[in-house]
């Protein structure tokens, strides 16, 4: 394998979690361990403070909430690592969707307080539809919430995910000391309102050993001893194998805002997470170790700078070496492009890149060229399967309020779909523009997006659509006939592909069944 050392110090992997369970400043405390930054909250090259790293966009930090992924990228005792960090909210589960197929881990935070929630079960099924590995890190320690026991019990019941405790925690809310670290055999105590430090870290090889009763006290260590005990017999030593099949998470506890069992995660991370894997095409299995460049574009972020009209398209590098000024072959629409400032990210802030390898995300500098799913190659023809887009939930007409203002506004609509945050489709026998999209909040983040960056201004109307889905058939006069009649239920999205709008669930299935020729689809994958 040429790129073999390349790839085996890579590790490329997303942070999930439903919103508030403290992802985003579980990043901030990896790039702190990594020195990418300074301080919480600030990029070394960029004075946002008060606002986290990796949320950029105003509306982000007027909300403080994450709506786009972020890709950070630094350095860890001599491994890369390769971080994206996923926006928590329902309404932008596709985004998520997306990213997770650019990654090889995931890291799950999970609140101590309010356990498993409705977003963190939707994310699991799509780690399990790829058997993604997952390591979970139980947060918020320090505020009185679930039992640890009951805690384990619940996340392997409601996710169907077994366990395995990495680290265990000494009480919890206002008594919490401590956590027990199950596999190096040390004692980390906590102290509140201070962050963790290397001292503060106690090496007890033994259990049984008096120096826990005298740094937790006598009944919290017979506690501690009990539940060690029970662990053991119950889970014995972690199955490394099982873990990267994704038939095991391993469980750490912790208090991210105090920087708190977060350092025991990361290193257990670089030693046991996967480095960058083979991945599926439409003509064969990729191997990452191929010689030849590949990869695809899985996010596409229009003016990531607001002062410069620039759109990126977020590259995952899947087998050989990407290489500045070299030209690569657009399999889509069959050119040759290159690219001469290709870059690596922190957040908001972009370095260019000589070169990049399997694992790497590579920023793309884009005039219009790429869609999501679409796959740079030396020169083959495949695409990078299971990257699809999802029937929306939610659809509602565009309503142009400034006339003179048309051409923005379409430009603006046609480039924020491209993101992917929302999908487009146009009405047959007409030009009426309907948007769908996952949730409630991306229809918000479309309208200011268009007033303040294309200065468009647009209303939305409700549609009564219950479901979008793609068609295909063999028979071409049929399709074209079902269209037809179907004129109010039909338009096509983005690419020209038909689509039927149905406005219920009983108006679905009948349709099926009254045309067994036609194939209606949830997903638009097939069309790749």
């Amino acid at each position: 394998m040429k790129y073999e050392k390349e790839i085996n110090r890579r590790k490329t992997f997303a942070i999930i979690s439903h919103p508030d369970a403290g992802k985003t400043t579980l990043t901030e405390k990896f790039l702190l361990f990594g020195g990418a930054i300074q301080t919480a909250g600030a990029v070394k090259s960029n004075k946002i403070k008060k606002h986290a790293t990796s949320d950029f966009m105003e509306i982000e930090r007027q909300r403080g909430i994450s709506v786009a992924t972020s890709v950070m990228t630094f350095e860890y005792h001599d491994h890369l690592i390769n971080l994206l960090d996923t926006p928590g909210h329902k309404d932008f589960a596709e985004d998520t969707y997306r990213t997770l197929t650019a990654v090889d881990s995931v890291v799950l935070v999970i609140d101590s307080v309010n356990g498993v929630e409705a977003q963190t079960r939707r994310l699991m099924e799509v780690c399990r539809m790829r058997d993604t590995p997952v390591i979970v890190f139980i947060n918020k320690m320090d505020r009185d919430g679930k039992n640890r026991f009951d805690l384990l019990e619940e996340i392997e019941k409601e996710l169907s995910l077994p366990l395995h405790p990495m680290t265990w925690p000494i009480n919890s809310g206002k008594d919490f000391k401590g956590v027990y670290n199950l596999h190096d055999k040390s004692l980390l105590l906590f102290t509140a309102n201070t962050k963790a430090e290397e001292e503060d870290s106690v090496v007890i090889e033994d259990l049984d050993d008096k120096v826990l009763d005298e740094k937790v006290g006598e009944k919290d260590a017979s506690q501690l001893r009990e539940d060690a005990e029970l662990i053991e017999g119950v889970y014995g030593e972690l199955n490394v194998q099982n873990y990267l099949d994704g038939k095991v998470a391993p469980v750490f506890f912790g208090s991210a805002i105090n920087n708190f069992g977060v350092k025991e995660l990361l290193d257990t991370f670089i030693r046991i997470a996967p480095v960058p894997r083979s991945r599926e095409t439409t003509k064969r299995m990729l191997s990452v170790g191929e010689d030849k460049f590949s990869g695809f574009v899985f996010k596409i972020h229009a003016n990531l700078d607001p002062k410069h009209r620039d759109r990126i398209a977020f590259l995952r590098v899947c087998s050989g070496r990407f290489e500045r000024n070299k030209y690569y072959h657009h399999v889509r629409i069959d050119k040759e492009m290159r690219f001469s400032n290709p870059y690596s990210f922190l957040a908001r802030s972009k370095d260019i890149i000589e070169d990049a390898y399997p694992g790497d995300v590579v920023g793309l500098f884009d005039t219009g060229n790429f869609k999501i799913g679409d796959t740079l190659t030396e020169g083959e023809d495949f695409y990078f399967t299971g990257i699809p887009s999802f029937s929306p939930e939610i659809f509602k007409e565009l309503v142009n309020k400034d006339p003179m203002k048309t051409k923005q506004l379409e430009k603006g609509v046609s480039q924020l779909t491209d993101e992917g945050v929302a999908q487009l489709f146009t009405q047959f026998g007409g030009n009426k523009k309907i948007i769908g999209c996952v949730g409630e909040l991306q229809f918000e983040v479309i309208q200011y997006r268009l007033l303040q960056e294309y200065g468009a201004a647009c209303e939305f109307r409700a549609l009564p659509f219950y479901k979008a889905c793609w068609l295909t058939s063999n028979n071409a006069a049929k399709l074209e006939d079902f269209l037809r009649f179907k004129q109010q239920n039909s338009a096509e999205d983005k690419d020209g592909h038909p689509v039927y709008l149905a406005q219920s669930e009983w108006f679905l299935n009948t349709e099926i069944q009254n045309n067994p020729d036609i194939q209606f689809h949830f997903t638009s994958e097939i069309h790749k």
